[in-house]
């Protein structure tokens, strides 16, 4: 019996590592990733010469622009759809690739709002998508029924967007960034509880799992980018 209770907890601190490690690995790859967007969209957003890179002379975008606009989207679908083809070292490129080219399509938040505004709604996105994160990762309910109705909401908050594309109503805009706010911090709680899981099942240390911390950071690094940017959409401050 001594040698049963040994032996198990042997292998529930040996799970408990593995899942610190790959938590871990997740929050570093995320937070270099945002790190890539910030300073590329600062560097974008503040240099003239840069931003007319993504603007055509008519005021539209320029072909670069769309290129800057639509990249982020094909390197998303190709590391999710191609995730099993893709080697580690690709999969890294392609989010890092993905990271600088959504710093670039971000850039325009420096022309349209203040500098002030920008900084502090990104310490209290960081603060809400830290928090979440905790609860995710310490609670012991089963958030799983959570994360889908989360991602019914994701559903309704595109078409609801792509409706006002077309209505462009300030109120309904309004509602969108409010729900979207509590979409997406829902939905980080979820993802830290669904990848803690992930890391307490695998083999830390081959490519599957460094594949795997690449795709979780992606999940992550994308409810942060939307927190802050429906946080900007409600409260922040305009240009004049």
């Amino acid at each position: 019996m001594e040698n049963y209770n040994a032996n198990y907890t042997t292998i529930e601190t040996n799970t408990l590592n593995t899942t610190k490690t790959f938590m871990a690995s997740v929050f570093a790859w995320m937070s270099l990733a945002l790190t890539i967007t910030a300073i590329t969209s600062y560097l974008f957003g503040t240099n003239i010469e840069l931003l007319r890179l993504l603007v055509s002379e008519t005021g539209g975008f320029s072909i670069f622009g769309w290129v800057v606009l639509l990249a982020p989207i094909g390197f998303v679908l190709a590391m999710s759809f191609a995730f099993q083809r893709l080697s580690y070292p690709l999969l890294v490129v392609f989010f890092m690739a993905y990271a600088l080219f959504t710093g670039m399509s971000l850039s325009f938040i420096f022309v349209i709002y203040t500098m002030g505004s920008i900084a502090s709604t990104f310490l209290i996105a960081a603060g809400m998508f830290g928090a979440m994160a905790v609860v995710g990762y310490t609670t012991k309910t089963d958030l799983t029924s959570f994360g889908k109705i989360m991602m019914m909401g994701l559903i309704g908050i595109l078409i609801a967007s792509l409706v006002n594309f077309f209505l462009k109503s300030d109120a309904m805009s309004y509602v969108i960034s409010t729900i979207g706010v509590l979409v997406f911090t829902g939905l980080t709680a979820y993802d830290v509880q669904k990848l803690k899981r992930i890391g307490a099942g695998i083999e830390y240390g081959n490519q599957m799992a460094s594949k795997l911390s690449i795709m979780g950071a992606l999940s992550l690094y994308l409810d942060f980018i939307n927190i802050f940017l429906y946080l900007l959409r409600l409260f922040g401050s305009r240009r004049d």
